[in-house]
């Protein structure tokens, strides 16, 4: 199986920023995904809604940018849990087979103690929120360490993923607000959906992989159906969102502003080609922007009229 694999597709290029790192420092990096920001943004934007939301005006910046840390440090920790998780099936994936650990680069013991370090730097800021806020997120990792696994035993492992990347949607509130109430509770399902949406498209880039090698996607599990599928998730997106706006008595630019992410949904799910990887990645790549387009409608619906 390894001699198979296509060096041309492996998604680790040592360009950029890390690319200019010291070689001792360079695999860390990639291995927790630093030179690809789209996964934090992705964790970190439910954080950003939630914070808007909750709040009145203009949203606390000292916390926007706790929160901006904390996903970009927990975000690394996810993936070299992952990685380790993985460690057996990445070399067999053509996509993977170039990642620190299964090339040799980083050892699973040296993995295991750089992921300690990040979960350190992790605490020491949720440790600056509200004991409401440092019990919720907690609770979250759970669900960080169960959804490497799900990928064995369901074609799901989208909704475990969609449950953990969006619990920022939660915290967000409980740090403005030393609670939680409903709109929140809409805005966190809206992400799983959301979640479901751009993460079975990025699975199709692998799915020849995954069947050859056992692992189950919610891409393998759609096929064809993957279209109207994400019609639904996006749909349900959309109305979760409206609800947690009306919840929480947004003004009515929101529902203006709200225009434009809905639009980008629709334009993901009319261009995309799931047999076409490259089209998957940019399309899963592009959710960033829905995500700040979103954000922007919040902060609309702060504007008093």
């Amino acid at each position: 199986m390894q001699n198979s694999i296509d060096i041309n597709r492996t998604d680790i290029v040592y360009h950029g920023w890390v690319g200019q790192m010291p070689q001792a420092v360079r695999p860390y990096l990639i291995l927790m995904r630093a030179d690809r920001p789209i996964g934090t943004w992705l964790l970190l934007l439910p954080c950003f809604w939630s914070l808007a939301l909750a709040s009145s005006g203009v949203p606390n910046l000292y916390f926007a940018v706790l929160f901006a840390i904390g996903a970009f440090v927990m975000r690394g920790a996810g993936c070299v849990m992952n990685d380790l998780a993985d460690r057996n099936f990445d070399g067999k994936v053509a996509r993977t087979a170039t990642r620190p650990i299964p090339n040799g680069d980083v050892s699973p013991l040296q993995a295991a103690l750089f992921m300690g370090v990040l979960c350190l730097i992790g605490l020491s800021v949720l440790l600056q929120f509200n004991w409401y806020t440092v019990v919720l997120a907690s609770v979250s990792l759970g669900l960080v360490f169960i959804y490497p696994f799900c990928k064995r035993w369901t074609y799901w492992p989208q909704v475990v993923l969609g449950l953990t990347f969006n619990w920022g949607a939660l915290v967000g509130w409980s740090a403005v607000d030393g609670r939680l109430a409903w709109s929140a509770v809409c805005l966190y399902f809206a992400g799983l959906f959301w979640t479901l949406g751009y993460d079975t498209i990025y699975a199709h880039q692998d799915k020849e992989d995954d069947i050859l090698i056992g692992i189950k996607s919610s891409a393998l599990r759609l096929g064809e159906k993957t279209v109207p599928a994400l019609y639904f998730f996006y749909t349900m997106t959309t109305g979760l969102v409206v609800l947690a706006g009306y919840l929480a008595q947004t003004g009515p630019l929101f529902y203006i502003g709200l225009c434009a992410p809905v639009a980008h949904l629709i334009w993901q799910v009319r261009t995309v080609d799931i047999h076409d990887a490259p089209t998957c990645l940019m399309i899963f790549k592009s959710n960033k922007w829905f995500g700040w387009l979103l954000l922007g409608a919040f902060l609309m619906g702060n504007i008093s009229l």
